[in-house]
């Protein structure tokens, strides 16, 4: 005990007899600890500015895309109903199915809605649970965004990109939406971040880390794949491109390393279209969209070449309908505010269609100075070797965006203005290469007029996207050309004013950027619903983009649903009426010949079948309007028991399938008039759902319900 107590107080006498000791520990400790901050915020080599300004940008970005979505309605409600389905049927997740009794899928892949689905079985089936994946994809995008140019232009212009991203109004209203687009745009940025990081690691030889990058790449297109379809494979040339002209080692390397991609590829988004074919199809749903049942019709025709080329026979649409109507040119004087199909200014296929029309309000505003900066760039690296970095990152984000553009310009059926978003990352990489060479090289007079000129053009192209809305903030285009101007000036004086160089950089920037950021806070305010939502101020001639049409509405209607005991509550021809009323009361409908009404499912066999079952309480048909037209076959999503805009005279919130108003598509010569969202027409040509609709009225009472005709299926 004596000696504990001896140990114990000379213990406490050293400690005590050298206070000065005890303090520098002190001292030194505290010192440690404000070290491991500073490494934490400022890395080894990296600017001290660099990390905070980066996390201040993501967590902008973050709060901005998730900002309001619990009240955000129910976006498309096509895809919220199958992503609801989802939460009720693992099977239905897994197909995609727009009902948990899995009668038919979506008229896209699954991906998307695995990913929105398991949220809301985690969180509980509601729009925030719904939304917030995408939001933060839209986070994960820009901050991948970043470290991909980072790594080849330095952080500058990483911090660049991604803020051109982040403040572009498609990706902002995209990223709070449910297509599938954002699931896709992130994989996509993700596996070019695989491939900077592929050149990077240098391998000589096949198998290396530089062909476990490109492998990982290549699973991340095709998980793309599974998003969007070959949508996905716009990009797949820039990425190529890059590898062959800056990989490392020999021609024979390099395609080797390509072809080991190219398999991951294939593997990545071959398994579920083989799980797909192999599954039984009696034991699976219909693949909605296709005229055969086949997941790789849909992809191939509908979903793929089908809609480049103009292919009249994919989606399972019939060439049986009364064409549809040409837009009265009177009733669109401004042509700049035309929507809707290809009548519309800016949707006619051609050179100029990412510069016209609702298009080039989506994603535009940065387009001139990027491809400035691309042709800027090259002629900057056109002397340096090989491998160089910076024309490296030019020619793979040069190459996706002007493959991609000419797709999107060229493509022949059914195109809508959303699909921009696809255009958006390599638009900002490359204004953010090109921005920071040339200010680096402002010592040189052409750098600096070119940088000059890029502000102007900013600043002008804006004026041009601005005055489109002349009643929406009209004090903001003549700010910003005054701002352009300011700009382009000091940049031309910069190097005389060595002291305000960064000053002049961020006043530049800022004057380039203020447009689109202003609006995208005008589209983040806005709700957006149907399926093809529109961004920037709500315009009184369509609606804008946030809008709302369609839907069954009838409080009795959906009263009869909810109290409905069979496998399937009631049918309705189209997925319109289904998906609205699958949200507001949670059963299961059956939409009849899919999204449009013109899929062979089910056949009037099987139809009959189920009645004979028992299994389908009521068919809802809705009756024309007096002008002719399906009262239900509009551009529009059900947004039940959700807050949604007004509906306005000439919306353009498109149905979740890619279709025009009217479910028509215009160069096919299918008219608006047919079933293809509604139910109203279907015995207008000898589809199987007119045959079923032909079938029900010959022998079931019917009941009005607001413009409904409600057949009981189980006097």
């Amino acid at each position: 005990m004596s000696t504990i107590t001896s140990v114990a107080s000379d213990a406490a006498s050293s400690g005590g007899g050298d206070a000065s000791t005890g303090e520098d520990n002190a001292a030194l400790s505290e010192g440690r600890r404000a070290s491991r901050w500073a490494t934490l915020l400022t890395p080894p080599g990296q600017p001290r500015w660099e990390r905070p300004a980066t996390l201040a940008l993501l967590i902008a970005t973050a709060v901005v895309y998730l900002w309001g979505l619990g009240g955000a309605g129910w976006g498309n409600g096509y895809y919220a109903a199958a992503v609801q389905s989802g939460t009720q049927s693992w099977k239905a997740l897994l197909f995609a199915s727009l009902d948990p009794q899995n009668s038919i899928t979506v008229d896209k892949p699954p991906a998307a809605m695995w990913v929105m689905g398991l949220s809301g079985r985690i969180f509980g089936f509601n729009s925030w649970s719904m939304f917030a994946p995408q939001a933060l994809m839209g986070v994960a995008a820009v901050a991948l965004l970043i470290a991909a140019v980072r790594r080849w232009a330095g952080p500058a212009a990483g911090l660049i990109a991604g803020a051109a991203l982040a403040v572009t109004p498609v990706a902002a209203m995209m990223f709070r939406f449910n297509n599938p687009d954002a699931l896709m745009l992130l994989l996509l940025v993700a596996a070019a971040y695989c491939t900077v990081r592929a050149i990077d690691a240098r391998g000589e030889r096949f198998w290396s880390g530089s062909t476990g990058w490109l492998v990982g790449a290549g699973v991340l297109m095709g998980l793309g794949f599974l998003a969007k379809m070959m949508q996905a494979f716009l990009v797949l040339p820039g990425l190529a491109l890059v590898v062959l002209v800056a990989g490392a080692g020999g021609w024979r390397t390099r395609i080797t390393q390509l072809a080991s991609a190219g398999v991951a590829v294939v593997l990545s988004a071959g398994w579920y279209a083989a799980l797909v074919e192999l599954w039984p199809a009696g034991s699976r749903p219909y693949i909605g969209g296709s005229t055969s049942n086949s997941l790789w019709e849909l992809a191939v025709d509908y979903n793929g070449l089908g809609r480049v080329l103009g292919n009249k026979n994919g989606g399972g649409h019939r060439p049986t309908s009364p064409p549809m109507p040409t837009p009265d040119p009177a009733q669109h004087a401004d042509p700049s505010q035309m929507h809707g199909g290809f009548g519309g200014f800016g949707s006619q296929p051609g050179l100029t269609r990412l510069f016209s029309g609702e298009l080039a309000t989506e994603f535009s505003w940065l387009l001139p100075a990027a491809l400035i900066a691309l042709i800027a760039g090259l002629w900057l690296t056109r002397r340096l070797p090989r491998t160089d970095r910076v024309r490296a990152g030019l020619l793979l984000w040069g190459g996706w965006l002007l493959v991609t553009a000419a797709v999107l310009s060229y493509m022949s059926r059914s195109f809508h203005s959303y699909y921009a978003m696809e255009l958006v990352p390599a638009m900002a990489a490359l204004i953010g290469i090109g921005a920071t060479q040339l200010w680096q090289r402002r010592t040189h007079l052409a750098a600096r007029g070119t940088l000059a000129v890029m502000s102007l053009a900013t600043g002008g192209w804006s004026f041009a996207l601005l005055h489109r809305t002349p009643e929406w903030l009209p004090w903001l285009r003549w700010t910003l050309v005054a701002l352009s101007v300011v700009a382009a000036a000091v940049l031309l004086v910069a190097p005389k004013l060595p002291r305000f160089a960064l000053a002049i950089g961020v006043f530049a920037l800022f004057a380039g950027l203020l447009a689109p950021t202003v609006y995208t806070l005008e589209t983040v305010a806005q709700v957006h619903n149907g399926g093809s939502p529109t961004a920037g101020p709500p315009r009184s001639e369509h609606g804008g983009g946030a809008g709302q049409r369609g839907g069954v509405a009838d409080p009795q209607i959906a009263g009869l649903i909810a109290g409905s005991v069979t496998r399937w509550a009631a049918a309705a021809i189209g997925a319109q009426d289904v998906s609205s009323l699958e949200l507001s009361t949670g059963k299961a409908l059956l939409a009849v010949g899919g999204f449009s009404g013109r899929d062979d499912s089910p056949t009037l066999a099987q139809f009959q079948q189920y009645v004979a079952d028992h299994q389908i309480g009521y068919l809802l048909v809705r009756q024309r309007e007096e002008s002719g037209q399906d009262n239900n076959s509009r551009d529009g999503q059900p947004n039940a028991g959700q807050p949604s805009n007004p509906p306005s005279g000439h919306n353009h919130s498109g149905a979740g399938r890619d279709t025009q108003p009217g479910g028509a598509d215009p160069q096919s010569g299918q008219g608006g008039n047919a079933p293809q969202s509604g139910p109203g027409n279907a015995e207008s040509d000898q589809s199987t759902s007119a045959q079923i609709t032909a079938w029900v009225k010959a022998n079931y009472p019917v009941t009005m319900m607001g413009g409904v005709e409600v057949y009981n299926l189980n006097p």
